[in-house]
């Protein structure tokens, strides 16, 4: 008995004494929302949800739609997750670039893997839902959410290869890569042509400024703001706007790095070569030493890319509120208004697709690969491992949350039932993928030093 208490509570150990993290905030939001929606609390929640956001400057109003302020859930889900995407963007440029996705050879096993984690979760959820207006929400179980699987992977510390979190990372990305691009396909209305060509002259701007080494922040932040809000007005949906500046934000710095080393040691020598003038209650620097320092924090901020600096910034940001705030928003399911039949309909259908969809399609589809021997396994890994992880590929959660939003017309009462029902299949099949994959990877990974628990068997 020991033991197995052992096996539940020493993840629920680690979990609890890590700093906050995104994957910590999003549960401890999801959490609050789902309480409030079922309590006598629900109607203050749902009023939150329909506070008008306004921000005026003289006649001009920018958070609008069709001429009416936004709610705070369209805020979040709209103008908020274009940051988020921004982020996304960032992220995938670097991959692309300078990650495992720079070669053909290193990107095609996650390729492949995504594509199989994408492809089979629709199967499964057309075949619950082959038809009607459930049938929409087919690319909800498509979606990984790598905050949350890497949070698993992390209650397993040491034991796991460095190789597989990089796997489950690059995978992510490319299923991102998916999810944008389904959601600029199937999910933006009908499309306004007169905005979306101003938005497409924006970026053609942006992208030229990048190009021309423009490495001043506040033109990305501003003519990107601006792309959004044309893509609002176009009709494409405004998170791809995010992704679409994100890649057109320089990956280079103003200087290399050597150079910038050689710079410092010229400072600092001058800085050793000066004396500083101190007493007991002051130190006054020279303007000759005010000057070399300042030259030092100007070169040091050239140093980063606007890329990796713009990022930097903004992670706290998305982590440590956006993140939550989508996630209190859009977590709010009223259990009374879903009807126990209904259970056997989206939310089996988005059930099956992330826990048995995505780790099959993931698994199944590197598999057959790797057997032909076009791709490599990852150094450390095994078949069983590789199983393993491929389930944590079922944690949907954010990305599977918004899809379902874009599926659903809530302002609707049928919309709003298939939706709370989507909601329902997302947190039930992220956390059955999330827990299978967990104890998948404690039963096939090496032990750690003195743990008790599960014997390792060995991989083939």
């Amino acid at each position: 008995m020991q033991k197995h208490l052992q096996v539940i509570l020493k993840p629920l150990g680690r979990f609890a004494i890590q700093k906050p993290n995104a994957s910590v905030l999003l549960f401890l939001a999801t959490i609050i929302a789902m309480v409030l929606a079922n309590s006598p609390l629900q109607e203050n929640y749902h009023q939150f949800l329909k506070f008008p956001i306004k921000l005026n400057v003289g006649d001009f109003s920018f958070f609008t739609h069709h001429g009416e302020p936004m709610s705070m859930l369209a805020f979040v889900n709209d103008a908020l997750m274009a940051v988020f995407f921004f982020t996304i963007g960032l992220e995938i440029k670097q991959e692309v670039l300078v990650g495992e996705l720079r070669s053909f050879r290193k990107a095609l096993l996650p390729i492949v893997a995504a594509c199989g984690g994408m492809i089979v979760p629709v199967l499964f959820y057309v075949l619950v839902c082959p038809e009607g207006a459930a049938a929409r929400g087919a690319a909800i179980p498509m979606a990984t959410d790598i905050a949350f699987a890497l949070a698993v992977l992390g209650l397993l510390g040491k034991r796991v290869p460095l190789s597989m979190r990089i796997f489950l990372t690059a995978l992510a990305v490319v299923d991102d890569i998916g999810g944008i691009i389904i959601i600029a396909l199937f999910y933006s209305g009908h499309v306004a042509f007169q905005p979306l060509l101003f938005s497409l002259v924006l970026l053609a701007v942006l992208y030229i400024g990048g190009k021309m080494k423009i490495y001043n922040q506040l033109f990305y932040y501003a003519l990107g703001f601006c792309v959004w809000m044309l893509f609002l007005e176009s009709g494409i949906h405004p998170t791809i706007a995010g992704v679409l500046v994100a890649f057109t934000v320089p990956a280079r710095p103003k200087i290399q790095l050597e150079h910038f080393s050689e710079d410092m040691h010229a400072y600092l020598d001058m800085l050793d070569a000066s004396e500083v003038k101190s007493g007991p209650r002051a130190t006054v620097l020279t303007p000759h030493q005010i000057q070399v320092l300042h030259n030092v924090h100007v070169r040091t901020s050239h140093a980063v890319s606007p890329l990796q600096t713009i990022a930097h910034r903004l992670h706290p940001w998305v982590n440590n509120l956006i993140l939550p705030l989508f996630a209190f928003v859009n977590a709010g399911v009223t259990f009374g208004d879903i009807q126990p039949e209904s259970l056997l309909h989206i939310p089996m259908a988005v059930v099956l697709g992330l826990v048995l969809g995505k780790s099959l399609g993931i698994f199944g589809f590197s598999y057959a690969f790797i057997r032909t021997g076009l791709i490599q396994m990852p150094t450390g890994a095994t078949m069983r491992r590789l199983f393993a992880v491929s389930m944590l590929g079922g944690i949907g959660f954010t990305v599977a949350l918004f899809i379902a939003n874009l599926s659903f017309d809530s302002t609707t009462p049928a919309g709003s039932d298939l939706l709370n029902q989507a909601k329902l299949g997302v947190f039930a099949g992220s956390f059955l993928a999330g827990v299978t994959g967990y104890f998948l990877l404690r039963w096939v990974l090496p032990k750690e030093n003195g743990e008790s628990g599960y014997r390792a068997t060995s991989d083939h």
